[in-house]
């Protein structure tokens, strides 16, 4: 009896292990599928890490887990005590034990660029927190996971909403800082990108293009620059990145221009980790653009997602081609840099009519690649309000065979709207946009007026000119009074807006041209203003 007891008991106890290993294994395979998908196991060496990195990952084996739980207490705790600056710390730390796990370095990114920076009143510290986030990808987790949709996703959103947006009051502050530390490193506003593009892609490749014994580090050596290095320091120490000056006495113009497009290519590949090569890409694909404001960079980060997402045939993450569309739109609206403020916090921009096609037809492929679907209808929903939103944009900017195309494309794919032709459509949809506009469109509208009638001046419509001119100034007036008390929708008085256009207009017509422009806004100021514009107001 005892025997037989004893038999069940073991038999029992054989069931129930058997059991609990059956319980353990299911649990264990979730995990592991959990654990794939999340890309929380590290599977050796992370590419291209520092070796303390290397060393921590490997040393601490699992224990890294632990660590890294430890750490994000930390980090929170201080997060609630208000203790940001070591939370900076925290968050490199964090991704270094953990560089496989994108999710979290892309939520601490967040924390900092979007909750700690607004914590500040102060809009230098603001910047400062917002550039942290963004270094923390693109610095850091991009170095570990370079074809992790998810961190190129993140990034351009947070070009996209953070710096291209308006909800934070920084927002001006931003741009103007992002506009000031492209044109350090480019030395221009208007780069030959080309050259850049064609420079060397590193420091080893410029080396083996001018070996140590070259005649080139003959001249270099003879300006007072011993190597490389030394040379390069000399490039990028000054605020505004240039070459010195006692290189030109040695080197052909042909050789100093290639040299100083090279280490301002290096310099964006270092510093922004912007490749140039790309960026004359993307120009190419969908328009010449303003690289000074932040969407276009959202724009360059976007459309790495699209490709990393997309490689071997898969759909492409819909997230990363919604941003490419709205970044192209928003650059489309306001995506070039007219005049920045002298006291930083103050910036004119105007659309940027290059992308107006390429904007378009990037719904058209979100449209056409998610078709039938809610995703496909949003993208057609968006391709419809963008022709409404483009048309009068066009329109005012002069090129009215686009804005009638544009028109056209309205009616077929929406049918007819509250007006029958363009003209009426234009006028009707001013009318709303003097009542809701925000400053980036208000901007817009009126920049592209005044452009309008330097366009008729330069014509010698002067009628059309001062007509033009007179909405502008009642869409300012209107605005300005609208939105004195909001400190985030601040535009730039009248009178700066329209100096601005006219400067820029001297610069880029050609001198006949100019000569022209000088006469007609003589001849306005002579006869013109009274008749057309309030004796208080200077016309064209």
């Amino acid at each position: 009896m005892n025997r037989f007891r004893n038999m069940t008991l073991i038999l029992a106890l054989l069931l129930i292990t058997a059991g609990v290993l059956f319980g353990i294994r299911r649990i264990e395979y979730r995990l592991d599928r959990e654990i794939n998908e999340q890309k929380l196991r590290f599977t050796g060496a992370v590419n291209d890490a520092p070796p303390a990195v290397v060393f921590t990952t490997v040393a601490l084996g699992s224990f890294r887990g632990l660590l890294a739980d430890i750490l994000w207490l930390r980090s929170e705790m201080l997060k609630g005590k208000k203790n940001y600056f070591e939370m900076v710390q925290l968050a490199r730390w964090i991704t270094d034990l953990q560089p496989n796990y994108s999710g979290g370095t892309a939520y601490l990114a967040w924390n900092l660029a979007y909750n700690i920076s607004v914590t500040s009143s102060d809009y230098e510290d603001r910047w400062y927190w917002v550039n942290e986030g963004i270094q923390l990808i693109r610095d850091k987790a991009m170095l570990y996971n370079p074809d992790d949709p998810l961190l190129f996703r993140e990034l351009s959103w947070i070009y996209l909403h953070k710096l291209g947006n308006l909800m934070d009051d920084a927002n001006l502050y931003y741009k103007n800082q992002m506009a000031i530390q492209m044109t350090n490193i480019l030395g221009s506003t208007t780069p030959d990108w080309e050259l850049l593009a064609s420079a060397p892609e590193s420091k080893e490749a410029f080396l083996k293009k001018y070996p140590e014994n070259s005649p080139f580090w003959e001249a270099v050596k003879k300006a007072g620059y011993n190597n490389y290095d030394e040379l390069f320091i000399a490039f990028r120490t000054p605020v505004k990145a240039a070459l010195p000056e006692q290189l030109r006495l040695y080197l052909p113009q042909a050789e100093f221009a290639a040299l100083d497009a090279f280490f301002r290519a290096e310099l964006l590949r270092n510093k922004l980790k912007l490749d140039p090569k790309k960026m004359v890409e993307i120009d190419r694909k969908y328009g010449k653009m303003d690289w000074r404001v932040p969407e276009s960079q959202a724009i360059y980060w976007a459309t790495l997602g699209v490709e990393k997402s997309s490689a071997g045939g898969r759909t492409p993450d819909i997230n990363c081609v919604r941003i490419v569309s709205n970044s192209l739109q928003a650059a489309f609206r306001s995506g070039r840099i007219l005049m920045l403020g002298e006291d930083g916090r103050s910036i004119q921009s105007v659309p940027n009519l290059n992308l107006a096609d390429s904007a378009y037809a990037a719904f058209e492929v979100g449209e056409a690649e998610y078709g039938g679907s809610g995703a496909g209808n949003s993208f057609r929903s968006a391709k419809i309000n963008y022709l409404k939103d483009a048309i009068p944009l066009i329109y005012i900017n002069g090129n009215i065979t686009k804005a009638q195309e544009f028109f056209d494309r309205l009616v077929k794919i929406d049918g007819p709207q509250k007006r029958n032709n363009l003209d009426e459509f234009v006028m009707v949809e001013f009318a709303e946009d003097v009542r809701d506009a925000d400053v980036e469109k208000a901007s817009s509208v009126i920049s592209g007026l005044i452009q309008r009638a330097i366009i008729n001046l330069l014509y010698g419509n002067r009628d059309a000119a001062v007509a033009n001119e007179r909405l502008a100034r009642y869409i300012h007036g209107s605005y300005v009074q609208r939105n004195k008390d909001v400190k985030r929708n601040v535009l730039p008085p009248y009178n700066r807006i329209k100096q601005g256009i006219i400067d820029n207009s001297r610069r880029n017509l050609p001198p006949a041209l100019v000569s022209i422009l000088e006469a007609e806004i003589g001849a306005e100021k002579a006869d013109a203003a009274e008749k057309f514009i309030p004796k208080e107001t200077t016309a064209m």
